[in-house]
């Protein structure tokens, strides 16, 4: 690659001085292979200095159909002639609003927010409203978002006995790890041994139905539905990730499994912010402002949610997605590359594999089957963090443990990127 200009390095210094860690959140890249964004299109991004990335981060997931879609763009500049926020209902937001629900199975109502943090915070609160409880259960490893419930055995280093939770941050309450119960993902008995003992005390289980990067075994969705419908404890699906992604009813449709709330965002904004709680009328009335001041009431006030500027650009992507063929070519793109890095895996002989599904996938360096957070636990950190770094240094972006996939990839992006992926196994071979 070319080398970095005076004017992205004087970015960067500014960036170091006033963003902690010269970021905007959790993805930080070695000093010398730091850029800054200037523009994308479509697969491919370019920072300041010209550099071009073929891009498999893609805004941690939101472009789907690839960066400054004309038919997003089209639709955003449409709507800023007629105001970019209005704290009201307003028409795009009715629209988005219904067709998420026709396309959700569980899909009853729904509420917006801004962020995947706040949709699963208030898919909590709303199922604690519901159930007269407090304490929920969640899986180790399970990603959901930044709130205290869910910065509870994310990414625990030296794992406790399972119910037992760990937080994953400095400034969480000490009393959350008492309302928060902890069960390994995949492992049906172990769950329903813990929903036997602990079930009268929660208010749900919440669960990304694919786990970062894991699929769910056969039968473990099925069975996790099974047992909370038994006990009349609401299951929520996050779906931040794989809503829309998977196929257009999101890992719902995918796995066949239809919780009683899921949340969703990334793709359903358009790379805007926007987000939302989608479910079964009986816990949704909750959110009603009609029941203020009794104890029915869940309070959740956004200014920004339903903004029609993302819900304009949220209409416009899931129409493109609505165009036939549209996941059967993401599927044979995502599961070209997803192959060829296997193949090249094997080739080179390195102790790796790819895991996954085609339209988001990572390799992981382990020989363990990885179907749980403590497999996880078993990758070759340094190994990753060179794979990582040769496919930067070489033009090909992707995040610290995932690839996403586009509808805007194609054959010429999987024939590159699978050139510089046998780049980084070699370098990683060396090691």
């Amino acid at each position: 690659m070319s080398d970095r200009t005076a004017a992205e390095t004087s970015l960067l210094d500014i960036a170091a001085r006033r963003l902690p860690g010269g970021v905007l959140g959790g993805q930080r890249f070695a000093d010398d292979l730091a850029f800054v964004v200037a523009r994308a299109r479509g697969s491919r991004l370019w920072d300041v200095s010209g550099r071009e990335y073929v891009d498999y981060l893609l805004g941690s997931g939101p472009m789907f159909i690839g960066h400054s879609h004309p038919a997003v763009v089209r639709a955003v500049t449409e709507q800023l002639a007629s105001g970019s926020t209005y704290f009201l209902v307003n028409e795009p937001a009715i629209r988005l609003a219904d067709e998420l629900c026709r396309a959700v199975p569980c899909g009853e109502q729904i509420r917006f927010t801004s962020t995947g943090s706040e949709a699963t915070f208030f898919a909590l609160r709303a199922a604690r409203a519901f159930r007269k409880r407090d304490k929920i259960m969640k899986f180790e490893g399970g990603y959901h978002g930044s709130h205290d419930y869910a910065l509870m055995s994310q990414t625990p280093k030296s794992p406790k006995a399972f119910p037992a939770p760990m937080p994953d941050s400095a400034g969480i309450p000490h009393a959350i790890q008492g309302e928060v119960l902890v069960a390994p993902y995949n492992d049906l008995a172990t769950v329903e041994a813990l929903l036997a003992a602990h079930g009268h005390e929660l208010a749900a289980v919440i669960v990304e139905p694919f786990q970062r990067l894991i699929p769910p075994q056969p039968g473990f969705l099925q069975g996790l539905r099974t047992i909370t419908q038994r006990q009349g404890i609401p299951l929520i699906f996050d779906e931040v990730v794989t809503g829309f992604r998977f196929a257009y009813g999101g890992a719902q449709e995918y796995y066949g499994v239809t919780p009683d709330l899921a949340t969703y965002g990334k793709i359903v904004g358009g790379g805007f912010p926007l987000a939302a709680v989608v479910g079964r009328a009986p816990i949704m009335r909750g959110f009603d402002p009609r029941l203020d001041g009794s104890p029915d009431y869940v309070s959740q006030v956004g200014t920004l949610n339903g903004n029609p500027i993302a819900a304009v650009a949220g209409l416009a992507t899931l129409a493109e997605l609505r165009k036939p063929g549209v996941y059967d070519r993401v599927r044979a793109i995502g599961g070209a590359l997803r192959q060829g890095l296997a193949d090249l895996v094997k080739k080179t002989g390195v102790v790796a594999q790819v895991v996954g599904e085609p339209s988001v996938f990572d390799i992981v360096f382990t020989d363990r089957p990885v179907v749980d957070y403590r497999a996880v636990l078993t990758n070759d950190g340094a190994k990753l963090r060179r794979f990582n770094e040769v496919c930067l240094q070489r033009g090909v972006l992707k995040g610290g443990s995932k690839i996403y996939v586009s509808t805007a990839h194609d054959e010429g992006d999987v024939e590159r990127t699978l050139a510089v992926f046998g780049e980084a196994l070699e370098a990683v071979a060396r090691m």
